[in-house]
């Protein structure tokens, strides 16, 4: 009698489940988890043989329609509320702090430009930028170090992180949106910004505001707690 190869003996060691208790398996893995999980995480998790991207897909599928959804974000998947259901989740808080015009446009420039070291956010926004605000961006861990440029000195450059995108429900920064899109949404508008001369204040070697700004007269409402 002569042996089986031994890749085929494990095979049969370790059968991988059937493809419905994976689901379930992916279900209870993203169900408590409050992070993000990608796939090699999953298949850490899972039984060997196991194929959690296949099982997520089913996954997705069997949860069209219904009151949670499973969404992709960046490389990881989660559980999120329905995105027609999320005003349901929502809170209404009054801020009286809010991310200051500098900051806002550091993180739309890593945002949209990304991969992008200091001196190109400097570049495009034509003032210096605050080592403060780039602290506080990392400190709410919006934006991370990405890879280092291969350039004289070898700068590091940023890039947002899942957790600013799981933050505006966007699957990748792909998905962000428009100059179109952000008119109509409110967050720009067509006039010229605000104190013309308040840009060129900043001369090179200063340093802009701080990331926050208080606003006593006008309060900020803001929508928190989204599950």
């Amino acid at each position: 009698m002569v042996d089986a190869p031994e890749e085929q003996q494990e095979e049969s060691l370790f059968e991988a489940p059937p493809m419905g208790e994976q689901e379930r398996m992916v279900e209870a893995i993203l169900f408590a988890s409050a992070e993000p999980v990608t796939v090699r995480e999953l298949t850490g998790r899972m039984p060997h043989g196991s194929d959690p991207a296949e099982a997520i897909q089913y996954l997705r599928k069997r949860y069209e329609g219904r009151g949670v959804a499973v969404v992709r974000v960046g490389d990881a998947w989660a559980i999120r509320t329905a995105p027609d259901l999320g005003f349901l989740m929502q809170k209404e808080t009054v801020e009286q702090r809010k991310l200051s015009r500098a900051a806002i446009e550091t993180l739309a420039i890593i945002a949209y430009h990304q991969p992008v070291t200091r001196a190109e956010i400097e570049e495009i926004r034509g003032v210096s930028v605050s080592r403060g605000t780039i602290d506080q961006l990392l400190e709410l861990e919006w934006i991370k170090l990405g890879r280092r440029r291969m350039t004289p000195g070898r700068p590091v450059t940023f890039i947002v992180t899942e957790t600013f995108l799981d933050h505006f429900g966007l699957e990748s920064a792909r998905d962000l949106p428009g100059l179109k899109e952000l008119r109509q949404a409110g967050l720009l508008d067509n006039r010229p910004p605000p104190g013309a001369d308040e840009e060129t204040e900043f001369e090179s070697g200063e340093e802009e505001p701080d990331l926050f700004e208080s606003d006593d007269e006008d309060d900020t409402v803001i929508d928190d707690e989204e599950a």
